[in-house]
């Protein structure tokens, strides 16, 4: 494949064809000249002749020196906008490459968070149903609103709960005070009637004995 093929931009066309006519040019004065040696020709007619064409190369050469330089400026440009893209293309990427690793980071926290065994699912609560029907304005609520709502629900029953617990411990202590109070003084009546006791059988043996010599007397007597 010949090189003009490769070059499709008109600015550097236009110089290889401005430097093929200088080409061509030189060659049509080389065969010129070449022919005024071989022939007798005029001399003079022969350097007007050689004077038309290196004007005509000459103009060539200026043609393309002029393309030339336009060229090169162009081919300046050219190379520093395609730094100037290439740096920015090198800034994209980087920026696609953070975002890119950002995603991922996002993506590993999204997955944690669905994985994240929350406290609140072992809480054993009341159903999703059960809590609609008492409390009927949640009806609309979302997913999220919902189940913070049962939460609140929840801690608010538990709470409830909990004071009535506290205050049925403290009766229940109060009882047990007053309880203990009585068992005492159920132990000292049991002492004191048992001494009551003991003392009403100390009456009856005396009792006993007397009855006992007044019969033992009342035989004396009679024999």
């Amino acid at each position: 494949m010949a090189s003009a093929d490769l070059i499709t931009d008109p600015l550097l066309q236009s110089v290889l064809h401005s430097a093929a006519q200088a080409r061509q040019q030189s060659l049509t004065i080389l065969d010129l000249i070449d022919t005024f040696h071989a022939s007798d020709q005029d001399l003079t007619t022969s350097k007007l002749d050689l004077s038309k064409q290196q004007k005509l190369l000459n103009a060539h050469l200026a043609q393309l020196r002029a393309l030339n330089r336009k060229a090169v400026l162009g081919v300046r440009s050219t190379k520093q906008g395609t730094a100037e893209a290439r740096s920015e293309i090198d800034s994209l990427h980087l920026q696609l490459q953070n975002l890119y690793y950002e995603q991922r980071h996002l993506r590993g926290e999204i997955a944690a968070c669905e994985d994240y065994k929350h406290t609140y699912t072992d809480i054993p609560m009341i159903t999703t149903e059960e809590f609609l029907a008492l409390h009927p304005e949640h009806g609309e609520s979302s997913e999220h609103d919902l189940t913070v709502a049962r939460i609140e629900d929840e801690h608010a029953q538990r709470k409830a709960l909990e004071e009535q617990k506290q205050a049925l411990v403290k009766r229940k202590e109060a009882l047990g005070k007053v309880v203990g109070v009585k068992k005492d003084e159920l132990g000292r009546l049991d002492a004191e009637m048992e001494k009551w006791v003991a003392g009403q059988e100390g009456v009856k043996k005396i009792f006993e004995v007397r009855d006992v010599k007044m019969a033992e007397d009342g035989e004396k007597s009679a024999g």
